[in-house]
């Protein structure tokens, strides 16, 4: 246990806890058998009043809840319910069409997931030539909350572009570019360098965060300060990360992403 990362753990979001006849189950057992930590350190975190089931602190040991329904945090952070429900996230390949099926015959989402036995959509898109995180899942309400423009999570994405990108254009983007369809709003910027394949090369790496959805966003974004897009990767969303995911393999969400995401679709 990680005293005060609770329920910061990389359990799989699919593993889940035994319940009674009438599928309740003791709180501190539930804690435990999540990951947050050792049934002694749950109750610890209960006594100490950390421990909130539907927005009510739950001091008393023995507490049964029904972990399909209940909201639980520890130490603020939602552990989120049992369901049968999946949740994965997928490295996308660059060449890739974010369809499940395609009538052209160009490689999909759904050939890269074909042996999984759920009925599986993807959480947003991203474009054929851009490679990088995507999640897929079978829970509609999930996805659908994920997705709406009102509860959208931070993306980070890393691109390679032409030219030298200077600190002014940093600036330029961190204060806020207007494309043909609106205002775009980057929360974070800066160079990671040039492009380390090609000495002398006039190219620059840049990432960058924002949380709109938009067609091609990105591309128009930097294309719109003078800065062509080469080659983009999506490294983030909310807490999830590639990571070491290589091109076209997937895990599942942990807990504790699955928890951090739902909280931001309000779920």
């Amino acid at each position: 246990m990680r005293p005060h990362d609770a329920p910061d753990n990389d359990q799989p979001a699919s593993q889940r806890p035994d319940t009674d006849e009438d599928g309740l189950i003791r709180l501190q057992k539930l804690l435990a058998q999540s990951g947050v930590a050792s049934r002694r350190k749950c109750e610890e975190l209960m006594l100490d009043g950390l421990v909130e089931v539907d927005g009510e602190v739950v001091t008393r040991l023995g507490t049964k809840v029904d972990p399909r329904t209940a909201v639980i945090r520890v130490e603020g952070k939602r552990l989120p319910p049992i369901s049968d429900k999946v949740y994965l996230v997928l490295h996308k390949p660059r060449g890739v069409v974010s369809t499940m099926s395609d009538p052209e015959g160009r490689r999909t989402l759904g050939d890269l997931v074909a042996e999984r036995p759920e009925r599986l959509f993807h959480v947003g898109r991203l474009d054929t030539d851009t490679e990088g995180l995507i999640i897929l899942t079978n829970d509609g309400d999930f996805a659908q909350h994920l997705a709406h423009p009102s509860h959208e999570v931070d993306k980070t994405y890393v691109a390679e572009v032409d030219g030298e990108v200077h600190v002014r254009t940093i600036r330029e983007l961190l204060a806020g570019v207007t494309l043909e369809d609106g205002p775009v709003t980057v929360s974070q910027a800066r160079v990671l360098g040039g492009d380390p394949r090609r000495e002398g090369s006039n190219r620059s790496i840049v990432e960058l965060t924002i949380h709109e959805g938009r067609n091609r966003i990105v591309r128009r974004l930097l294309a719109h300060v003078g800065h062509p897009v080469r080659r983009l990767t999506r490294t983030q969303i909310g807490p999830v990360t590639l990571a070491r995911l290589r091109s076209g393999e997937m895990r599942e969400l942990t807990m504790a992403e699955l928890g951090e995401l739902m909280d931001s679709a309000q779920l």
